[in-house]
């Protein structure tokens, strides 16, 4: 109760003081508190909470130091040892239920909650939700991958029949990663097929949830299987190693080498569709990635409510678009996606609309990568063509699925 009233006053100041109004400080008594955020956003993130801290002097008590933590190590770095931790620090969306079961994250103020909710893309939303509550907020959609493709080849960049067709039909190539377990899955989540860890606070894996040896499963194999045997299919992801290119499956980070590779022939869209062998289209899937920002639990009910109010500023509209137009960030802040600059950016608009067709990346073996290779590699060496029967492909999933539920318990 009494962090919802804490909570409550200080959205009243927030409010005020943003609306232009008179505010009566709060003492929200003095203390330090600690930021960890990728060192590429040191600088911004002291920027943007300088100018927070001057325009609330209710929080003066409270000296804010930010350290180059990045999202990779945050996570790990907070399970060691939550009290020597950061109290407010951004980590990728893979690590959020091992930080709830080793009590370094709270669940998001009540109020904030609403406004979090309200305003990010579902994707961002739900990478932040564990269970049912919301322990993070988010502060960028903008991992995941999507179609760069050359519009003078490309005619219809929804479908896949047809943009092989296309790239066939100019001698062109069409790039996709087969043989990576981040690419992969963007057939078989498509299909309804499945494939999850849980964990426990070690960070172990506990279970294994997965589908891969089923109908579904099979229909998204013998697509790839498709896809491989076209003379312009060729396996890859990075633009800079691709030759003779008209399309490539790649994330934003490969924007300016797609830029400068197609010119004025310049196209992004979201991954296309595949008509499948069961006659059913398919719309492709993947993982996506968010970036969020957590606050660990604290002993004193006014420093977390000031860890709050730094939270809930960085990951405001406002802070989102300029961290955009600072570092090229993507947010996940609809009206901040909605922007004339972002809605600019080509390769995120495109990556905005396949978010809504993935699934938050979670946690997964190291095994698991190396199996999904060698899965992709049987396809790629010929092993599994066209011609494989329902049972040969079916006894490759089972054996990939039998060895994923093996890395568990």
């Amino acid at each position: 109760m009494k962090k919802k009233l804490i909570a409550l006053m200080l959205t009243g100041a927030l409010v005020s003081s943003m609306g232009g109004m008179a505010v009566t400080a709060d003492d929200y008594g003095s203390g330090d508190i600690k930021v960890w955020v990728a060192e590429n956003v040191v600088d911004f993130t002291n920027e943007q909470i300088g100018s927070f801290m001057e325009e609330h002097p209710e929080f003066s008590g409270y000296t804010v130091t930010v350290e180059p933590v990045g999202e990779g190590d945050a996570a790990g770095n907070m399970i060691t040892d939550v009290t020597a931790g950061a109290d407010i620090y951004a980590f990728a969306q893979d690590q959020i239920a091992r930080l709830v079961t080793a009590g370094a994250l709270i669940d998001v103020e009540p109020g904030n909650a609403e406004t979090v909710m309200a305003e990010n893309d579902e994707g961002a939303v739900a990478a932040a939700t564990v269970g049912d509550i919301l322990y993070a907020y988010p502060i960028t959609s903008d991992n995941g991958y999507f179609l760069y493709y050359d519009k003078s080849v490309v005619s219809d960049p929804s479908s896949l029949e047809a943009i092989i067709a296309d790239c066939e039909a100019a001698g062109k190539n069409f790039y996709m990663e087969i043989n990576s377990g981040w690419y992969q899955t963007a057939f078989f989540f498509a299909t309804g097929a499945d494939l999850t860890y849980d964990t426990d606070a070690d960070g172990n894996f506990t279970a294994c949830n997965t589908s891969y040896a089923s109908p579904e499963g099979l229909v998204a194999l013998r697509e790839m299987v498709e896809l491989e045997s076209s003379s312009a299919f060729q396996n890859g992801s990075s633009v800079d190693k691709a030759t003779n290119l008209a399309a490539i499956v790649d994330g934003t980070w490969d924007s300016g080498a797609a830029q400068n590779v197609f010119g004025d022939n310049y196209a992004c869209a979201k991954l296309p569709s595949f008509e499948g062998c069961d006659g059913n289209t398919y719309q492709l899937s993947g993982f996506g990635g968010f970036k969020l920002l957590g606050v660990k639990p604290q002993e004193d009910e006014n420093k977390l409510a000031v860890c709050d109010a730094i939270a809930a500023f960085l990951s405001s509209e406002e802070v989102q678009l300029a961290r955009y137009e600072a570092v090229g960030w993507g947010p996940s802040n609809l009206n901040a996606q909605q922007s004339d600059i972002v809605k600019a950016d080509e390769a995120l608009a495109a990556l905005g609309e396949q978010l809504a067709f993935t699934i938050p990346q979670g946690q997964y073996p190291g095994d698991y990568w190396t199996l999904a290779t060698s899965l992709g590699d049987s396809i790629i060496s010929g092993e599994l063509t066209p011609d494989s029967s329902d049972d040969d492909l079916m006894a490759a999933l089972t054996s990939f699925q039998d060895t994923c539920i093996s890395y568990a318990g």
